[in-house]
């Protein structure tokens, strides 16, 4: 989930009660896509994917803000919402939109999200449940006693002035240099490991300060590491191809650029405003702050967002490092090979078709995974023939997916899939009708295995607070939008 949802006003507003989704504001095209015509300052349409019941337990503030992305000058094609998407600081979190910059197109800190780069790493293990089982409890306690997890959770990594500039540049291609992780890593990562174009002067002495001893940290939230199992395959073809079968292990790293992400995003929405105005752009929603492309403070955006990607995947490969060790220690016999590692907070220059001719655009993806088709110039050759792992993580105690771009080429919703469950109730509603201790007990008792520095954060993060992942997943495959490979179930969880 985008952490753009986790700000204090935000948790206020999520715990307001919105109407549900009027469905009747809705043109059903088929059993999975919805539309909402261009109205008032609309200049395209809306798009939602998802099934009938996803749409009708949908609050209705998620069509609301469909509609205000679509009033944004530059876009192109539509506004989306994805099938786990809910309200959020302006976008709705599962939001997808594409501008043009040649035509006034504009960038906004709200379509990104405050946790920029948050994503998900999925490594092999080379082991099965069976190798699991005796070290389980010795695992998890290494794990929860080697990765920092939760607020304001710090490590022993702690960056100077050369180093902060060194790796918001660098990324993981910085951290594999320093002798965290491998090479051969950095072929599986979106983008090899590093974002071009970061401009670390762009980013405060302030959001630096936040990040200066959070390296190699999950933090907290919805952000987690787990040993998951392989218990269904969907696709026997595509997941032989990346490496999974029943009954085989994963580690799945879900977490972002902590401190520092956070701090550029809140402190470039108030620039925003003052930019917008000045452009004459009208904001159907304040929280829509939003700066041209071509524009020095949408330039200067790009290049703080674009060094927050390179410290999510740094930290992402960090956190690597650190599991590997622990395995070395408890269960020499594994071998974590990484699958992939993809962000769902970011906006990137991608090349699309609009109107039969290539063109360059602006992709928001706010809550929402990029998901590559088979053949594109962007992935590795070993995944030319499959496509983009595109990897759903679930929230504490339900499973995880992983899917896979489909021979599409990108047409549906510029290649853009879901990127979880998606929240069903607020965390201080959550905290209010579960209770910490007691969740760790009864999931225990299901054979899953949780660690974390906080009972409060368990009780948020509770499973019933979040919509089932699988019916998000099959809505995200029947739409067309990525096509299901494997299922995960999990094991053990160091949760934040």
């Amino acid at each position: 989930m985008s952490y753009g949802a986790k700000t204090a006003s935000g948790l206020a507003r999520a715990d307001r009660v919105h109407p549900v989704m009027d469905t009747a504001a809705l043109t059903q095209i088929t059993e999975y896509e919805w539309h909402i015509a261009p109205q008032g300052d609309m200049r395209v349409p809306g798009i939602i994917y998802a099934s009938e019941q996803l749409v009708q337990d949908m609050d209705d503030k998620v069509r609301e803000q469909v509609c205000n992305v679509a009033a944004l000058p530059g876009i192109v094609r539509a506004s989306y919402a994805m099938p786990d998407a809910h309200w959020g600081y302006g976008f709705p979190i599962g939001g997808v939109a594409a501008f043009d910059a040649d035509a006034g197109g504009v960038i906004s800190a709200g379509g990104v999200g405050f946790d920029i780069s948050c994503g998900v790493r999925t490594l092999h293990t080379g082991l099965t449940r069976v190798d699991i089982e005796p070290v389980r409890e010795r695992l998890a306690d290494a794990l929860f006693h080697s990765i920092p997890a939760g607020v304001g959770s710090t490590g022993r990594i702690h960056l100077d002035d050369t180093g902060m500039e060194a790796m918001l540049t660098g990324g993981a291609r910085w951290a594999v240099n320093r002798g965290w992780g491998y090479r051969e890593d950095l072929w599986r990562v979106e983008e090899h490991g590093c974002m071009e174009g970061a401009r670390p002067e762009a980013v405060s002495a302030q959001a630096r300060k936040r990040q200066r001893n959070e390296m190699g940290t999950l933090g907290s939230g919805n952000h987690y590491l787990e040993l998951q199992e392989v218990s269904e395959i969907f696709d026997p073809d595509t997941a032989t191809a990346f490496g999974l079968a029943i009954g085989d292990v994963v580690v799945s790293i879900h977490c972002g650029s902590r401190g520092l992400g956070h701090q550029i995003g809140t402190e470039f929405l108030r620039s925003m405003v003052i930019e917008a105005q000045r452009h004459g752009i009208r904001l159907p929603d304040r929280e829509l702050a939003c700066a041209p492309v071509h524009s020095d403070t949408g330039q200067a955006y790009l290049g703080a967002m674009r060094s927050a990607i390179n410290c999510a995947l740094a930290n992402r490969q960090i956190i690597t490092h650190l599991t590997r060790r622990v395995f070395e220690r408890v269960t020499p016999a594994a071998s974590l090979k990484l699958l992939y590692d993809v962000s769902h907070n970011t906006c990137k220059p991608e090349t699309h078709v609009i109107g039969g001719q290539p063109q360059e655009l602006y992709i928001h993806r706010k809550g929402a995974t990029r998901a590559l088709p088979p053949g594109h110039p962007d992935l590795p050759d070993d995944l030319q023939a499959t496509g983009q792992p595109v990897l759903i993580g679930g929230s504490m105690g339900t499973a995880s997916h992983i899917l896979a771009g489909n021979p599409a080429d990108g047409a549906t919703s510029f290649a853009s899939a879901c990127h979880g469950a998606g929240r069903a109730m607020s965390r201080r509603k959550a905290s209010k009708r579960w209770r910490g201790r007691q969740l760790v007990d009864e999931l225990g008792e299901a054979g899953i295995v949780i660690r974390s520095p906080s009972n409060r954060g368990v009780a948020e993060e509770a499973p019933g607070a979040y919509k089932d992942v699988d019916t998000v997943v099959d809505a995200a495959d029947a739409a067309g939008l990525a096509r299901k490979v494997a299922r995960l179930r999990p094991l053990i969880c160091i949760k934040g």
